[in-house]
């Protein structure tokens, strides 16, 4: 693996390039992606930001978030990669980012434990959040920080650790959200519109989804569902359930909690969280995702009682106690 140093170098040399987020993106893709593609502006390197869909209404308040591309337009020099652990996180874009690899220089810059290191350049840290690497990184390209690059970098920060309170989050996490601050990052209204803001939609949609919690295995085990019905009950997207799964994890004997959204017939993307007594990024992996030991995802097939059964099956084989 690559030093954040040498990282800082390769960029730093390129002429152009495009800088690719995750899909069904968060505050941490979106800010690492947003971040570097404003330290490049400010190098006079071109550069696009890309993502496979649309950008959820939470994070629209930011500057220039409107700029992301469906597809990239500009033949880059160079491809990156950010907060993506391995080429299928990015969606319908992975093609695109597969016929450029060979001939283009690429870069992945992330914090997953299950990275592949999929490029020719990788930086891979595992941290609260990958907007801790980013902060590291635009420094070490000698670029000095603005109240632009401070806010996307502190959306990063926040949502990926809870609002700074996930177990993972350490100095280094409030050494980053401290030079953001510090940089002039509006706090407020980036908790606000991350954290309080919701529709009476989303609140509705949000009470029927906690009030039918399904608590298994001694209560150990909670599981949320969504289904597309739901969503089109209150004409609602996806995006409106991010942070549904985080709130069984406040009940006292949750040690996971699992969200369930419908993609289709038959067809359920898992979010995972646990306490720590569970690795879920091991719970993924057998169903062919992954991400981090106390938080990953993955996607499942079958009926929904089915898909409940195999999912309470592999959370009990990776329980420590078990």
């Amino acid at each position: 693996m690559n030093t954040i140093e040498e990282i800082a170098n390769v960029l730093k040399g390129l002429k152009s390039a495009v800088i690719f987020t995750h899909m069904r993106p968060d505050g941490d893709t979106l800010g690492s992606g947003m971040a570097l593609s404003r330290a490049l502006s400010l190098l006079k390197i071109e550069n696009q930001v890309v993502n496979e869909g649309p950008i959820p209404e939470n994070f629209r308040f930011l500057p220039g978030i409107d700029k992301i591309l469906r597809a990239p337009t500009l033949d880059a020099e160079a491809y990156i990669c950010v907060d993506s652990s391995d080429e299928s996180r990015l969606g319908a874009l992975q093609n695109i980012y597969f016929a450029g690899a060979a001939k283009k220089i690429t870069v992945n810059i992330d914090h997953h434990v299950s990275n592949t290191r999929f490029a020719k350049y990788n930086y891979v840290r595992v941290c609260s959040a990958n907007c801790q690497n980013m902060t590291e990184l635009i420094s070490d390209m000698g670029v000095p920080f603005d109240q632009e690059i401070a806010n996307y970098l502190m959306t990063g920060l926040a949502t990926d650790s809870g609002g700074f309170s996930h177990s993972d989050v350490d100095g280094d996490t409030f050494r980053a959200a401290a030079k953001a601050a510090d940089a002039g990052a509006d706090v407020n209204t980036i908790t606000y519109h991350l954290f309080r803001k919701k529709s009476r939609a989303r609140a509705e949609l949000y009470a029927e989804v906690i009030g039918n919690l399904r608590y298994l295995t001694g209560d150990t085990l909670a599981v949320a569902v969504v289904t597309k019905a739901m969503l089109s009950k209150y004409g609602l997207d996806t995006d409106a359930t991010e942070g549904f799964v985080d709130f069984a994890l406040t009940v006292d004997t949750v040690e996971v909690s699992v969200c369930l959204m419908e993609t289709g017939k038959g067809q359920y993307k898992a979010s995972l969280r646990s306490k720590g007594k569970v690795n879920v990024n091991e719970v993924a992996r057998r169903f062919g995702g992954g991400g981090h030991v106390l938080a990953s995802g993955c996607m499942l097939f079958g009926e929904l009682e089915e898909v409940i059964d195999r999912l309470r099956y592999a959370v009990y084989q990776h329980t420590e106690d078990a």
